[in-house]
């Protein structure tokens, strides 16, 4: 629980509950592991705690301390760190407000007897967004390195922000010369997405971080790329960042950036992270020289991922035809599966995300938490499509894994092509 003043605190004689869609469900410590490093805590604002009475045995919303009646309490959520995705949501009531939480994903979480515990599953263990290995230091010594050798870059400057003010893991990776590096290009996109976290105008949200207000020439782009590329193994390049809009609709200067990247050199893995709204586009490009591509779906079902992506240009067809035009080149194609329980999990959609990979055959899952709020959500999704029972995160993922052997599940774009 929480207090007014944000204090954090355990409530001794209940049981920490989280939530799968609209059940409440009780944690345990078997399916819970300890507060993964990096992981924060949030206090919910407006909403009750969802508990579980261990003296009654039944759930229960709260609004007040009961062992302190004039004190309000709040339900604590955890925003869980890269590579963990979550089994349920933070269990809370949110009857008579209508304003959605900030854009984060809001994990259960509990106490138990020595830690803080999270409702998570542990899906990628490589440490590229670990922040212990992000000495600011060695970030700002890269940067001034950046500056001297490409003084006139404006997408090295658009980094710098990224890495500096907004805290950017990819864009702090680029100056450490490490994993991955961030190309954002694009200042529009094709889809009006409930959770863009680089643009929002209603329901009272605020994106996070600003979009990029500049289209970086080819130059710029491959001059990024080739920097990363040339000093770190197995280094991935990508276009499609949070800061951005869709790389597709900046397709005049993605493309002959890929060109240039690839007259320079055949090492490095260039990725996109895009919507996959325009098969054109993505047919040209898989000739340029983009080695792999990540999809975002909220859902396999084109109700739901239409009442979320909310498409201007294009149709949910299009994404599938995408996918299937960078496979028939033999391009390596993940998709970046934005999960909320008691939605991703429901009988429905697991029943549809086995027949999008028969009919797809990708290569990749990423399980990213879903940065929205999950009630409302749900609710939305509810009324879209109705999923039917939840079967549980652990239970789809283990059952994708023995129906599709070759199928790889993870959180970061894996770099593909070995040094040569």
């Amino acid at each position: 629980m929480a207090a007014e003043n944000g204090e954090i605190f355990e409530l001794e004689g209940y049981g920490a509950a989280g939530m799968s869609g609209a059940q409440p469900v009780l944690l345990t410590k078997n399916q819970t592991l300890p507060m993964p490093h990096g992981s924060e805590l949030m206090m919910l604002p407006d909403r009750r705690p969802i508990v579980f009475n261990l003296v009654k045995d039944r759930f229960e919303t709260m609004e007040y301390n009961p062992y302190n009646r004039g004190e309000k309490i709040f339900p604590v959520a955890v925003f869980n760190s890269p590579g963990h995705v979550n089994r349920h949501f933070c269990a809370y009531d949110d009857s008579g407000t209508d304003r959605p939480l900030p854009l984060f994903s809001y994990g259960a979480a509990g106490f138990g007897k020595n830690d803080f515990r999270s409702s998570a599953i542990l899906v990628d263990d490589e440490p590229r967004q670990d922040l212990r290995q992000m000495p600011h230091k060695k970030i700002v010594r890269g940067v001034h390195r950046m500056q001297k050798k490409y003084p006139k870059n404006r997408l090295i400057r658009h980094l710098e922000t990224c890495a500096l003010q907004y805290g950017c893991p990819a864009g702090k990776n680029f100056f450490l010369r490490r994993y991955e590096a961030p190309l954002p290009t694009s200042t529009a996109c094709n889809a009006s997405c409930l959770g863009c976290i680089s643009l929002q105008t209603e329901n009272n949200l605020s994106a996070c971080q600003e979009r990029i207000a500049f289209t970086p020439t080819p130059d710029e782009i491959a001059q990024v790329s080739l920097e990363h590329i040339r000093h770190v193994d197995q280094a991935v390049v990508s276009f499609g960042q949070g800061c951005e809009g869709d790389p597709l609709t900046a397709f005049k200067a993605v493309e002959p950036a890929i060109r240039l990247i690839r007259k320079q050199t055949a090492k490095g893995t260039v990725n996109m992270n895009t919507n996959a709204g325009m098969p054109d586009h993505v047919d040209a490009l898989c000739k340029a020289g983009l080695d792999s591509m990540r999809v975002s779906l909220n859902s396999v079902r084109k109700s739901c991922y239409n009442a979320y992506f909310r498409p201007k240009t294009y149709d949910f067809s299009d994404v599938i035809k995408s996918i299937k035009i960078a496979k028939s080149y033999g391009k390596f194609v993940s998709i970046n599966y934005l999960n909320c329980p008691g939605f991703t999990d429901s009988r429905e959609e697991s029943a549809a995300l086995t027949g999008f990979i028969d009919e797809c055959n990708i290569d990749m899952i990423q399980w990213r938490n879903l940065n929205f709020d999950p009630k409302k959500y749900c609710e939305l999704m509810e009324a879209t499509a109705p999923g039917g029972e939840p079967l549980g995160m652990e239970t789809i993922i283990n059952r994708l894994s023995q129906r599709f052997p070759h199928l790889i599940h993870g959180y970061f774009n894996p770099g593909i092509r070995h040094r040569l």
